[in-house]
């Protein structure tokens, strides 16, 4: 374009005639679409940084058996948001041929793990343990092969049906364009093992909700929804690409109508299933008690804490230890603890102190030097020749003997006044 005139507004004279639908202010679809396209790029890099963050935290192997599938899903819708450029911008023979093969074949990835998921919450919801991972990788990985197949065979049968691509160069410029001279009902047709997809995950989602466990219905249901808006965006596109663009505005509406389809599954995929699963993977599920629909949360365990307390309370339970209770004497009606001895409280049987708490007063305690006449005597170990006498000895004095203190008139007598407590 050597003009400035054929240039359209908001793109600049070194533009490509190819990218003008990126920045043509006139065909507003295209700089819309661009737009959130390139924010659902984003926000899928987010959601896979913050996938890879949540694994170390992820406790349960039944949801760590499922993260593999979320990658390669978040791939797939990643790569949705990216091939939607090659609808924005004009034709050539490589933006036809990456439609033409990669629509399909990044549909199927993302439904194929879809469908995958619902296998696994079937097993869930009905046994609580599920497949390795490793098998659901497999089952979704033959699944995505199946259309990567179809779609490699069927682009290379329609670009090579031309046998007068090499003749000369007039029909060689026609064969760049075969890619992108086909039926609107060959585009659809080819598609037909991703609508496959589509209604197997739709049907299978529904199935987990006949499951017992409750916790996995919650999962199940997020998949029935993003594969029911699938199911309404597909048929919307489809009549429309098939039927409606020929009736209204012609082949000039038929890129748009792609596009769109594209970005908004892709949006389905992220909001209504990715967000919700990301978040569902460090839940711990396990100790909550699974109850019916119309029975409460959590009822036994209250009530058994309520029924506890009213029997302490209306028994005056205590732990006592037998050990020490045959030892202790009655004392009638006073309330004695069985661990008064510890505390020292005054009790009515003679104390048999230890060895080593003899030894331990005999050298604290000294005679007093007082003049009272009411003497306590002091507790010594045994002797080494005194074998076989567990109770000490009592002895007023270091040497063996005992004295007897007077009083203070200066008579004598028997003044020694023993006493039976410590």
């Amino acid at each position: 374009m050597s003009s400035n005139s054929t240039v359209p507004s908001g793109c600049g004279s070194n533009v490509d005639s190819l990218y003008y639908n990126l920045c043509d202010l006139s065909a507003v679809w295209g700089v819309v679409l661009e737009a959130f396209a390139a924010a659902g790029i984003v926000f899928s890099f987010v959601l896979f940084i913050s996938l890879l963050a949540s694994i170390p935290f992820t406790q349960d192997k039944n949801r760590r058996s499922s993260i593999a599938l979320h990658v390669f899903f978040l791939i797939a819708t990643c790569g949705l948001f990216c091939i939607t450029f090659a609808f924005i911008v004009g034709k050539d023979f490589a933006t036809c041929a990456s439609r033409r093969f990669l629509f399909g074949v990044l549909f199927a990835g993302c439904f194929a793990c879809l469908l995958m998921q619902t296998v696994r919450l079937n097993f869930l919801a009905r046994s609580n343990s599920g497949p390795p991972s490793w098998v659901l990788c497999l089952g979704a990985l033959g699944l995505w092969l199946v259309e990567v197949i179809i779609n490699t065979e069927w682009l290379i049968i329609t670009i090579v049906r031309n046998p007068l691509s090499l003749l000369n160069g007039s029909v060689i410029s026609q064969a760049i364009t075969t890619p992108c001279n086909i039926a609107n009902q060959d585009f659809v047709m080819a598609l037909i093992y991703v609508m496959t997809l589509i209604l197997a995950s739709f049907v299978a989602s529904l199935v987990i909700m006949c499951g017992k466990h409750r916790q996995w219905k919650r999962e199940g249901a997020s998949i029935l929804i993003t594969s029911l808006l699938s199911v309404f965006i597909w048929i919307a596109w489809i009549v429309m690409y098939v039927f409606g663009n020929k009736r209204t505005g012609g082949p000039t509406w038929d890129d748009p109508t792609l596009a769109i389809a594209l970005v908004a599954n892709a949006w389905v995929f992220l909001l209504v299933h990715t967000i919700p699963e990301i978040c569902c993977l460090t839940d711990d599920e396990e100790e909550e008690v699974e109850q019916g629909f119309g029975q409460d949360l959590y009822p036994n365990r209250a009530v058994g804490y309520e029924t506890i307390l009213k029997e302490q309370s209306s028994q005056n339970m205590f732990m006592e230890n037998k050990a020490f209770s045959m030892d202790e004497p009655s004392l009638g009606s006073k309330p004695v603890s069985p661990y008064s001895g510890y505390t020292g409280q005054m009790r009515a049987s003679v104390y048999q102190p230890t060895e080593l708490a003899l030894i331990t007063k005999s050298t604290a305690n000294r005679p007093p030097e007082s003049g009272y006449d009411i003497f306590i005597p002091r507790a010594t170990a045994p002797s080494a020749g005194s074998s076989g006498q567990s109770t000490p000895s009592t002895q007023a004095n270091t040497n063996g003997t005992s004295t007897a203190h007077t009083h203070t008139n200066g008579t004598s007598g028997n003044g020694l006044h023993r006493t039976s407590q410590w």
